[in-house]
């Protein structure tokens, strides 16, 4: 069975992360969406919000499942089987990193990373610029799944 990973923060998961997730689960027999648990970095939704957003959005794609994990990505995907990473690259500057992370998470446990080039109209796209821009009060329709626009307006309208 090929079961790849596509992890990450998705905070929040945007229309980007789809478009990735969904190529991903057209390819492979399994997707674990991997949310990453990180208590140093301040997120505007919690790991368990983030993970109820995919669960949601994903649900029509009947081989991807959402999980959550903390630490290395390789120690995760050793545990669970899975022996590849997908990983969307926006732009070039993308590139220089995700090999960097490649080429370590290959030596240090033999996992192959995979990497879909994002559909054009997302290849601006980021949560940290949809965070900004819904802040500010602009406006991210069409940006992100509807039921995460919905819950991104609420929590910044109790800000």
């Amino acid at each position: 069975m090929a079961r790849v990973v596509c992890p990450g923060s998705f905070d929040p998961v945007t229309n980007g992360h789809l478009d990735v997730i969904a190529r991903a689960a057209a390819l492979h027999d399994e997707v674990i969406v991997a949310v990453l648990i990180n208590i140093t970095k301040k997120s505007l939704f919690s790991t368990d919000e983030r993970v109820e957003m995919l669960r949601e959005v994903t649900k029509g794609l009947e081989n991807v499942r959402v999980e959550r994990f903390h630490g290395l990505l390789v120690n995760f995907c050793t545990a669970n089987g899975i022996n590849g990473i997908v990983k969307g690259l926006r732009a070039v500057s993308d590139f220089e990193y995700e090999m960097q992370m490649a080429q370590m998470n290959y030596r240090l446990a033999k996992i192959e990373t995979l990497f879909v080039t994002t559909n054009p109209q997302y290849s601006f796209l980021s949560s940290s610029l949809v965070k900004e821009i819904a802040t500010y009060g602009g406006d991210v329709e069409g940006l992100v799944p509807e039921p995460v626009l919905g819950r991104l307006r609420a929590r910044l309208a109790e800000a």
